[in-house]
Parts: structure tokens; C-alpha cells; sequence
């Protein structure tokens, strides 16, 4: 393996020509979470939904917050040091890397995307501590054997790993495709090694609401799921308490910003790999 103090970006190809004739849900959830790598068809469908599910901002705050909460989590408690972060989206304040190297310094973080948005901004996300290490991968969550073999590259895969794969499995329309893939990356990693997930759930007609909006808005489709169905992700592994609940009920603290008494339509959950 390659020198493990180095950061590191690996693509396959340029950047194509970013199209800003429809929505794309990188973006849109960067608007929702405060960022400005968005454009006014974004903020469009955006201040749209506001409209029809105001409720959907709360979402995509409390899910940023819950993934500061995992990481430390993992890092801190579980002593896990490398993170492998699939569909990980537009850089914004707290990235998997920022939180993970503040409580490891040594910590190793690759990003995994194929959107040519998201690889537009990738150097944004290659900064790491001299101690650890951050690299970004150029491929694709359909192809999980591939995304293993590029990830180990930076990764030592026979040591724990945690997969995060956070807001992105609801663009894969088949629930048993979602399954078969998170599957298949976590039959790549070590024993020790857990799998974090986050996703909107189909648990208010607002947020099935938000979700028709933004489907038909022609952005790529993101299907909600039930409660039961982000459990399912999670089978075969032990999940850590307090198990699948709402993003703001995953060790909060009450008088943290995470809006603990905050009802959203969005759960989570993190699981070790026996």
C-alpha cells in the first residue's frame, strides 16, 4: 500500500460541463444545510418544497448533525481510524474527515462519488492532517467490487472500516438493489468494521410530498423508505444502541444543537460487522 501519510486524489476522468437547467440533489441538499455551491434552479425547487414540507430543512440539518455524532462515535469510542464515505455529496462545515481527524489525527478518510458536480469541488475536500490521510475516489455505488478495490488503494481493508453511506441509497429505486450493495461492500470489510446509514423515511405525507415535488422537478428520483426498510440495511450486523431511530435521537445530547426533541421524517442507524 501506498505512503499512508500522503493525501491523495484519485480520478478517472474530468469534470464534464455541470448542468444548471434542472436540480441535482447534491446541490440541493447543499442549499438546505447552509452551503452556497448551489444555482437558482436548485434554490428554486428548494424554496418549493419549503412550501409544500418546510420540515425537510430540519431533515437535512439534524442528518449533518448526526453524522458529526457517528463519526466521533466510531472514532472515539470504537477506536476506528479509516472511513470510507460513498455518495458523500457537496463539501460543507464538519465533513467526515474534519470530524474524524479532530478526534484521530491519523485517521483516513476516502470519499467515494461519480458525479461530475461532486468531482468539480472534490479539491475542496482533500485537505487532511499531516498524521492521517484523505483521498477521493471517482466511482460508482452500483459497482461496490470496484469501489473496494480503488478504496484500498488508501485503505488497509484487513483492518475495521466505517462505511458511511448517508442520504444516498434513496436514489436507488429497488429496495433489494439497495440491499445487494450495501451487502456487498460490507462482505469486503474486516470484522470490527460498521455501517452508518442515514435516509429520509416516508413517515409524514409531508415528506411523500416533498418527495413527488422533487421527483417530478426532473432531477434524478430519491425514493423515502420505511422505518423497517432502513432496518433491513442492517441485517447480519449488531446494531449499536439505541438502534434505528430518528437522526435526532442517535446519542444526543438534550442540550446539544442537535435538536433532540425535534421530530423529523429522517432515521438512522450503526451497525458492527461481527
Amino acid at each position: 500500500m501506498s505512503d499512508p501519510t500522503a493525501q491523495t486524489a484519485v480520478t478517472a476522468r474530468a469534470p464534464a460541463r455541470i448542468d444548471t437547467s434542472t436540480p441535482h440533489s447534491a446541490r440541493f441538499w447543499n442549499y438546505f444545510v447552509g452551503g452556497k455551491d448551489n444555482y437558482e434552479v436548485d434554490r428554486q425547487i428548494g424554496d418549493q418544497i419549503k412550501e409544500i414540507f418546510p420540515g425537510l430543512v430540519d431533515v437535512a440539518v439534524t442528518s449533518r448533525h448526526f453524522l458529526g455524532r457517528a463519526v466521533r462515535h466510531l472514532a472515539d469510542e470504537r477506536g476506528i481510524r479509516q472511513f470510507l464515505d460513498v455518495g458523500t455529496g457537496l463539501p460543507t462545515a464538519d465533513n467526515t474527515h474534519q470530524v474524524a481527524q479532530r478526534a484521530a489525527p491519523d485517521a483516513r478518510i476516502v470519499y467515494v462519488d461519480n458525479d461530475p458536480v461532486v468531482l468539480a469541488h472534490a479539491n475542496a475536500l482533500l485537505t487532511s492532517t499531516t498524521e492521517g490521510r484523505t483521498a477521493y475516489l471517482d466511482a460508482d455505488l452500483y459497482e461496490p467490487e470496484a469501489v473496494l478495490r480503488a478504496a484500498a488503494g488508501a485503505l488497509d481493508l484487513s483492518r475495521p472500516v466505517a462505511l458511511m453511506i448517508l442520504n444516498t441509497l434513496g436514489h436507488v429505486a429497488d429496495h433489494e438493489q439497495a440491499r445487494d450493495l450495501v451487502r456487498r461492500l460490507m462482505a469486503g470489510l474486516a470484522s470490527g468494521s460498521h455501517l452508518v446509514i442515514s435516509d429520509s423515511t416516508a413517515t409524514s405525507e409531508g415528506m411523500i410530498a416533498a418527495s413527488r415535488a422533487y421527483n417530478a422537478s426532473g432531477a434524478v428520483p430519491y425514493h423515502v423508505r420505511s422505518v423497517e426498510e432502513i432496518g433491513g440495511f442492517f441485517d447480519g450486523l449488531e446494531l449499536v444502541e439505541p438502534g434505528i431511530v430518528q437522526v435526532t435521537k442517535w446519542r444526543a445530547d438534550p442540550g446539544d444543537p442537535a435538536n433532540f426533541d425535534l421530530a423529523v421524517d429522517a432515521y438512522c442507524g450503526v451497525g458492527r460487522k461481527p
